[in-house]
């Protein structure tokens, strides 16, 4: 233990004096969270939103006006010819139409069902979708509100949703997470894999075989500065989540932390058998690039579900860590998990992180031999 802290005081003093690696450990996770927190965000607000009142009363206007402030429409036109609002629809003056017909206000009135209609824009499915569902709340709660009938005709049976742990369903809660699995795989990935193949650049590679010190005690040494670094800046991300996101934090802070080490620990030495591979820093960054980007964004859970992709796929999304670490940091600080409810995820990062160290072990005492 003794010889892996002296490497890992090696190491410090070279990040130090390296501003790049610094850079890429302090700055550039801060830059990505706050480009991609308020960039990616599947919440559709200000919807240009044209009217077509054909009624005129009291009750109508009120209609309008939960469209209105409902904070997802904003008013783009009032039109009173059918031609008019289909070519709003076309030349993308409008998103939807909201279409109010003769007589809502008497049938309200005297207690009979009337029919709203709302002609939304098809040409993006997901944004249509999201817009119907909107325009379907928004006319349940102002039927509601509107003595003594509804605006639309109740079913049978109604259905009384409850939504737990995101009950606003905001979007952001369900991608933050992924941008801090993202920002911190990317980041410890690339730093280490630049490590090793800096030794070998510099020619101080051959002084390290020369040198008294098992291949597990050089790995170790190696990846304790990088991971007292990343460990600093995943909790200035979180914290950074939590006061610009409201990001909540309904599990414990232990539990949180042990996840995080695992997934950075397993990062790390991913980084550190990436250089070992390398034999430059470019060729090294490249591959972390590679290793750590795509399958993290696309094969994790991160923006796409999991069960939505074809067999295949979901096979191959079993040996990506950001899979596990994203169901355990979300389960801690969305619905309050133990680490007793995590054993299946964060058991799948103890192997990952074991798995890559052993495997750079391995890679190295073969280029000593």
């Amino acid at each position: 233990m003794r010889k892996a802290l002296a490497v890992g005081r090696k190491e410090l003093r070279q990040i130090a004096r390296d501003r790049r690696t610094l850079l890429i450990l302090v700055f550039v996770p801060a830059f990505f969270l706050l480009l991609y927190g308020y960039a990616l965000n599947f919440d559709i607000r200000h919807v240009l939103l044209a009217v077509e009142d054909r009624d005129g009363t009291p009750q109508s206007r009120a209609v309008v006006s939960a469209f209105v402030n409902s904070g997802y429409f904003d008013l783009a036109a009032s039109v009173y010819d059918p031609r008019a609002a289909e070519r709003l629809l076309d030349l993308n003056g409008a998103r939807a139409v909201l279409v109010i017909p003769e007589g809502l206000g008497r049938d309200v009135g005297t207690g009979r069902t009337a029919t709203v209609q709302v002609i939304i824009s098809g040409d993006n499915a997901n944004t249509a979708t999201t817009v119907m569902g909107y325009a379907a709340s928004i006319l349940r709660t102002a039927g509601s509100q509107l003595t003594p009938g509804a605006v639309t005709l109740a079913p049978p049976v109604t259905v009384e949703p409850r939504i737990w742990y995101n009950p606003e369903l905001r979007s952001t809660l369900f991608l933050v997470p992924g941008l801090i699995a993202y920002i911190s795989m990317i980041t410890a990935v690339t730093s280490t894999a630049l490590s090793i193949v800096r030794e070998k650049e510099f020619g101080t590679m051959e002084q390290v075989r020369m040198a008294p010190i098992g291949t597990m005690s050089y790995v170790v040494g190696k990846t304790i500065p990088y991971f007292a670094i990343a460990l600093a800046s995943a909790a200035l991300i979180i914290l950074a989540s939590m006061v610009l996101f409201g990001l909540p934090m309904r599990g414990n802070w232990l539990s949180l932390l042990v996840a995080v080490s695992l997934f950075l620990v397993g990062a790390l030495g991913t980084g550190l058998l990436i250089s070992t591979i390398s034999d430059t820093q470019q060729i090294a960054f490249q591959i972390a690039l590679l290793v750590s980007l795509l399958p993290t964004i696309m094969l994790s859970g991160f923006i796409f579900p999991i069960a939505s992709m074809p067999r295949v796929l979901q096979l191959v999304t079993y040996v990506v860590p950001a899979r596990y670490f994203l169901v355990a940091l979300r389960a801690i600080v969305l619905k309050g998990s133990s680490i007793g409810t995590l054993v299946a995820p964060l058991g799948a990062l103890v192997i990952y992180a074991v798995a890559m160290l052993s495997l750079t072990s391995v890679r190295l005492a073969r280029e000593h031999a």
